[in-house]
């Protein structure tokens, strides 16, 4: 049976949790302990007692972790890669800051696609009420009037009409949305593959560039502080991104590091800047890193640089969004009725 992996928030707890152990002095199989008999859930014992047991057994950390199966790949090899390199805390502190931005960025999605999806299905069913309950009752009214609805109204209300004959259809077409909703925001399968869909839509393009922008800086920051080559940190990175626009970004940087028989090799920070990863200003903040050994630092703070530009971003964008589907609704709604009350209040005046 496969194990469920840890979300981005467990992740950055336990790690999190791990260094201060570390800071402390302790071991990492006594930090595991400390935490077993601090954990209260059933679930969170089912996951430390075996890196616990596997610790005190003589394996290694780094083995105990990937053994648990429980922990993603990223994390279990930048664990292996602390274990090696006697940096295991600095590699524990960058993996908090990673899945707390991981975290912070998955919530802010979420609730920017809830919010459109909660208004957009407001709206329809408010239309679906006007158009099955509502246009009938006016055609009724017509009738008795000696009259039959024409033009839009009329279209409504064959509308109307089809819609409650195949009733059982669209509750099914709706179900369906409903669960790939959840799907899409639950799962990390369906987070993952709408992510694909999103990078790709030319509306929200721009917006996940500058996520995997920030996830590349982040994941920099992590593998150069565990004492990676920039070569390896690219390679490594290339895998945590998980945008095709990125990978291909990250590839040219790593051609153009490398060299050839035309062009001579060029500097980590121009590579970043000719393969368009980063912003002129951002190579230059790093090629200033790079000359005074804290490229690690200028990475991280690139990275918080990027998440104040997505969260402006997407509020910037939810406070466009909400106004506009409450006036389409309010048209929408207000072009139903008129379709039917004006001609009804034509037919009364010819009445009087």
């Amino acid at each position: 049976m496969k194990k469920k992996m840890l979300s981005n928030k467990e992740l950055s707890m336990f790690c999190d949790h791990m260094s201060m152990a570390l800071k402390a002095g302790m071991t990492p199989a006594t930090g595991i302990d400390l935490m077993l008999s601090d954990v209260e859930s059933e679930a969170g014992r089912k996951i430390l007692e075996p890196i616990a047991q596997k610790c005190n057994e003589g394996y290694s950390f780094s083995e105990a972790i990937n053994a648990s199966g429980v922990f993603p790949h990223y994390a279990c090899h930048m664990i292996e890669i602390g274990n090696a390199s006697g940096k295991l805390e600095e590699v524990m502190d960058s993996l908090v800051f990673h899945y707390e931005r991981e975290e912070a960025i998955a919530e802010s999605i979420k609730s920017a696609v809830t919010y459109p999806f909660l208004i957009i299905s407001m709206m329809i069913a408010v239309i679906i009420v006007l158009i099955v309950k509502v246009v009938p009752i006016f055609d009724k009214v017509f009738k008795q009037l000696g009259s039959e609805m024409s033009g839009v109204s009329k279209s409504l209300l064959n509308i109307g009409n089809t819609m409650t004959k195949y009733s059982v259809v669209f509750i099914v077409i709706f179900a369906l949305l409903a669960i790939l909703f959840v799907l899409f925001t639950k799962t990390s399968v369906g987070k993952k593959a709408f992510a694909r869909l999103a990078s790709g839509f030319v509306l929200t393009r721009k917006f996940y560039d500058r996520v995997a922008a920030g996830r590349f800086a982040s994941g920099m920051a992590m593998t150069i502080a565990a004492g990676l080559d920039t070569d390896e940190s690219l390679e490594l990175v290339e895998k945590l991104v998980d945008n095709k626009h990125m990978s291909s970004k990250i590839n040219k940087a790593r051609e153009l590091m490398a060299g050839d028989a035309e062009n001579a090799p060029l500097s980590f920070a121009n590579a970043l800047s000719r393969s368009m990863i980063f912003s002129n200003m951002y190579s230059k903040m790093i090629s200033i890193g790079v000359s005074t050994g804290s490229v690690d630092s200028v990475l991280k703070k690139i990275a918080t640089s990027c998440d104040d530009e997505i969260e402006k971003s997407m509020n910037h964008t939810i406070s466009i969004l909400e106004p506009t589907l409450v006036i389409i609704l309010s048209a929408i709604v207000c072009l139903i009725l008129l379709s039917v009350i004006m001609p009804l209040l034509g037919i009364m005046s010819g009445i009087s």
